[in-house]
């Protein structure tokens, strides 16, 4: 006879649809991306790398129990061929997501052989992601849950990293704000340092800056600037998985994409939270190093191995995990289609 153990209720884990463990599905997608991009670290060619993480992470994709759609990918269908907006992806079994893609967090990064270039991958619940297409850039406010409550990026930078300063209880000259190197910015860095606080520049990647400054431990308090609406949704999904904030506003480049969002309802005014960037509460995050950074150790090749180092994230449960990794190259080579011995 079976006997039954009665939990305490707040034990007792209700059964779940099995997309619960999606993200540690999806892990081996950006992990077959880090490694196809991985020999192409350091050689100068930023557009061999990314075609050959996109190709690693199309076919490794296609493998995934999932019936998912490219919301945020490579672009329109006729400029790329592969993990295009709009294709579906996954094996057409499991649950319906939207899935964003981003075979190489910085490629220039990458090219150069310089820290923090990751490969990412975020899913979620279908038609929960904005739609990036009206403006391709945002300014953007990233910090995590200590000073999430007490930011605004409508308020004027001093104000902001004071704020953040007193959340954490520290003063505004212990914060250090992440920011892309750009001119562009000019004017809003020497607003920065005339406050005391620290600056990282960064050439790239501000969706690993993202994720520096919502972390714990990784010396960054906030991140400021323009960068990539697509990277600012990706980022969203990293903040509903960490806690913390992101706030963003659409910033067109020109007086024609100024009027294309108009046209098409955008309020280019209006402060986008993480709730507008990405609804609901079943989010996926997965990124593997490429490149060494302060978030992830890159790829490491030896004779017939090669190690990744991941994170892999959920919202649901707010579960977050590392996953250090070793492959068989010989393995890989069987089941993956993709040649991770050398770069092409």
């Amino acid at each position: 006879m079976t006997e039954h153990h009665h939990l305490p209720s707040e034990l007792d884990v209700p059964s779940e649809a099995p997309d619960r463990n999606l993200a540690l599905e999806l892990v081996r997608v950006t992990e077959a991306a880090a490694m196809a991009a991985g020999r192409w670290v350091g050689r100068g060619e930023k557009n061999g790398a990314d075609g050959a993480a996109v190709r690693a992470m199309r076919t490794l994709v296609s493998t995934v129990s999932m019936n998912g759609v490219v919301v945020i990918g490579e672009g329109e269908k006729d400029e790329a061929p592969m993990l295009y907006n709009g294709e579906r992806v996954g094996d057409g079994t499991g649950p319906e997501v939207d899935i964003a893609v981003d075979p190489i967090d910085g490629t220039t990064l990458t090219a150069k052989g310089m820290p923090n270039a990751i490969a990412v991958l975020a899913a979620t619940e279908r038609g929960a992601m904005f739609d990036p297409s009206a403006v391709f850039y945002m300014d953007k406010l990233v910090t995590g849950p200590e000073a999430a409550e007490f930011v605004d990026i409508d308020a004027p930078v001093e104000v902001n990293i004071r704020r953040v300063a007193k959340a954490k209880r520290v003063t505004p000259e212990d914060v250090t704000v992440v920011i892309l190197d750009r001119p562009r910015h000019q004017g809003l860095i020497e607003e920065i340092r005339a406050t005391g606080a620290r600056i990282k520049l960064i050439s790239d990647g501000d969706v690993a800056g993202s994720i520096l400054a919502l972390r714990e431990g990784t010396g960054i308090d906030l991140l400021l600037g323009v960068g990539g609406t697509p990277e600012g949704i990706i980022s969203a999904c990293a903040v509903k998985c960490l806690g913390g904030t992101i706030q963003g506003k659409l910033w067109p480049k020109d007086d024609e994409e100024r009027q294309r969002a108009i046209d098409a309802g955008h309020d280019l005014n209006r402060v986008l939270t993480t709730e507008d960037l990405v609804q609901g509460e079943n989010v996926f995050f997965v990124a593997t190093g490429i490149t060494d950074g302060e978030l992830l150790r890159g790829v490491r090749y030896r004779s017939e191995t090669a190690t990744t180092d991941s994170i892999v994230m959920r919202s649901k449960s707010g579960t977050v995990r590392r996953i250090d990794s070793e492959h068989r190259l010989s393995k890989l080579r069987a089941y993956s289609a993709i040649d991770f011995d050398r770069a092409k």
